[in-house]
């Protein structure tokens, strides 16, 4: 393709920190730079306010996939048209083609095909594909015993029907119907993220490069709230003043670490109407505000009462062409007593592209993965050893492998030749929230560092750019319609909570019942006439203080920057059909 015939490279290469037009007292201050407040930056210019962002990781790195609602689409048209009606097509940003810069036709338009693509592509003119891709295909696979025997459902759902066009109507949906509503996309995290640090970097670009005295954007990606009493000071009526620090990254023995630029001065942003802090499951700022979190419990109603709301997993991206594929299966594992769990599983792909293939599975709470104990180690041996930690690396990927051949009906022996770019890594799921997001006059915790639940559909990032980020736009209506700053924000925190607790609401199910969220109502009354099960039946559970396996963690963001690939072959063929017998089931076993 030939290079786009532009004046002017469409990329916000210094990050202009030596030009401090429009840093202090913005309207909005986003800590945290991810898709909840990147979202909530652009509801607040696109109702002509000014925003500043400050985040510490540069660009975006986060290199999961996630299943996008239909709602995400519309509010990324409905801010297309907000800007363009308050600004005209000269003060938006465009690509390098020169079209306009179009968040919601980036995303999804029918006319441009699905596939391999960088964001970057599009932005720069080099590409007409659109970042999502459709789902085609929606499976449920129920593995559960009965009666004593191996048993398996299988329902295809039919496919959703794409939206024609952004509509401006379908904005304050309740966050329970949206993260039940089926999903309408997939698409690379990375490049979503990317397109939404784009479109502000563009903004800024086109401010500062025009001599505008107060840019509406302003972004610091290498800098973080100063440590210390510096950072946050609070002023008498309870709001806080806000400078940062410069910041330099660097690989120490393993982890990324950074350190404030030596001789730097800290630089102070003033007193912002509002921020909000979304930083992630672990916020040192929200932390440092005061603002803690508790676990959500569950009752499994098996005898035990409200326990823990965990889950393990196992995850991994194969080179396998799981194609526009939405497949959950839920299947038994039994432990030495035979009391029976459940364990989840998901298959996600991108509609054309064989490198995705995101497989999670998870791990039963009495699956515990001890090398002595399989006899792949001498009893005795050092734990903290090289041979203790390979032999655990080994269990961990078979068990995985044997697992992700289960969903994707293709042979362990097959899967193991597969390119593995990422994983299979374990990480802990823990539902954690805190009781309210104002932790100040002017400011609210958002996204994962207000509440958690699972994610195993992309919950997380769906309440934060959907939920979390539109209470925005009510926000600046409210205050253009004179409501007082401290009742909008109020009003701005009250539905920050009630969006997570709805998330909260929608992933019990997750951790103890049988059907899935994420498929609709309809569907799941498709799944439950196919099945004929009790839709009350709950899973066995383990409570957290008497699990051995390991600590609870998160999945590490550096993770995403230090990828280990396991070299091996590109699957770029449609996947096997679904066979109608469980995985166990004697006429499997003897095939």
């Amino acid at each position: 393709m030939n290079q786009p015939d532009v004046d002017y490279v469409p990329f916000n290469q210094s990050d202009h920190t030596d030009d401090l037009r429009g840093v202090r007292d913005p309207d909005f201050l986003a800590l945290g730079l991810g898709c909840t407040n990147m979202m909530a930056m652009l509801w607040t210019v696109a109702m002509g306010r000014r925003a500043v962002g400050v985040d510490m990781r540069g660009d975006p790195s986060l290199g999961v996939h996630w299943n996008i609602r239909e709602e995400l689409y519309h509010h990324l048209g409905i801010i297309d048209q907000m800007m363009l009606e308050r600004y005209g097509e000269e003060r938006v940003p465009h690509r390098g083609d020169g079209s306009v810069f179009r968040l919601a036709e980036c995303l999804y338009r029918p006319d441009w095909p699905a596939g391999p693509i960088a964001t970057d592509e599009l932005f720069l003119g080099f590409s007409t594909a659109r970042i999502a891709g459709l789902i085609h295909h929606t499976e449920f696979i129920d593995d559960r015993w009965k009666d004593g025997a191996p048993h398996r459902v299988i329902t295809v759902l039919d496919a959703a029907e794409p939206p024609s066009g952004p509509d401006p109507e379908r904005t304050g949906t309740d966050m329970v119907e949206v993260l039940d509503s089926p999903s309408m996309f997939q698409t690379g995290a990375l490049q979503l993220l990317i397109l939404l640090r784009r479109y502000l970097e563009e903004i800024e670009r086109l401010d500062l490069e025009a001599g505008v005295e107060s840019p509406r954007v302003r972004l610091f990606t290498h800098h973080r709230v100063a440590l210390g009493d510096d950072g946050f000071t609070e002023l008498p009526d309870g709001r806080k003043r806000v400078r940062i620090e410069a910041l330099r990254e660097l690989d120490y023995r393993g982890r990324f670490h950074r350190v404030r630029i030596p001789g730097s001065d800290l630089i102070d942003l003033g007193v912002p109407e509002l921020f909000m802090v979304a930083q992630g499951f672990d916020s040192d700022d929200a932390d440092r505000l005061g603002f803690k979190q508790e676990d959500v419990k569950v009752d499994h109603e098996d005898g035990q009462g409200p326990v823990v709301a965990q889950a393990d997993y196992l995850a991994g991206l194969l080179g396998v062409l799981v194609d526009g594929r939405l497949r959950r299966r839920i299947a038994s594992e039994f432990d030495e007593e035979g009391r029976e769990f459940w364990v989840r599983q998901i298959a996600v792909g991108h509609e054309g592209d064989p490198a995705i293939g995101w497989v999670l599975v998870q791990v039963p709470d009495f699956k515990v993965f001890d090398p002595i104990v399989a006899g792949l180690v001498p009893p005795g041996t050092d734990r903290e050893s090289l041979e203790y930690y390979a032999a655990y690396r080994h269990m961990l990927r078979d068990y995985y492998l044997e697992q992700a051949a289960h969903i994707l009906e293709m042979p362990k022996e097959h899967l193991q030749k597969v390119a593995t770019s990422y994983g299979p890594k374990m990480f802990s799921l823990v539902e954690r929230v805190g009781a309210d997001p104002l932790v100040a006059a002017n400011g609210v915790i958002a996204g994962d560092s207000f509440g958690n639940g699972n994610f195993m559909t992309s919950g997380g990032a769906i309440t934060g750019m959907v939920g979390h980020a539109h209470r925005l736009l009510a926000y600046w209506k409210d205050r253009e319609a004179q409501v007082g700053q401290d009742v909008a924000i109020r009003r701005l925190a009250d539905g920050i909570k009630e969006d997570t607790h709805g998330w909260l609401q929608v992933s019990a199910t997750e951790f103890s019942q049988a059907l899935p969220v994420n498929f609709g109502a309809e569907r799941i009354q498709q799944i439950v006439q196919a099945g004929g099960r009790d839709v009350t039946a709950r899973a066995a559970s383990i409570e957290a203080t008497r699990r051995q396996r390991h600590g609870l963690a998160p999945l590490d963001h550096s993770d995403w920057r230090r990828p280990v690939i396991h070299a091996g072959r590109m699957h770029a063929f449609t996947l096997p059909p679904l066979q109608p017998t469980h995985p166990a089931s004697p006429a499997r076993l003897h095939s």
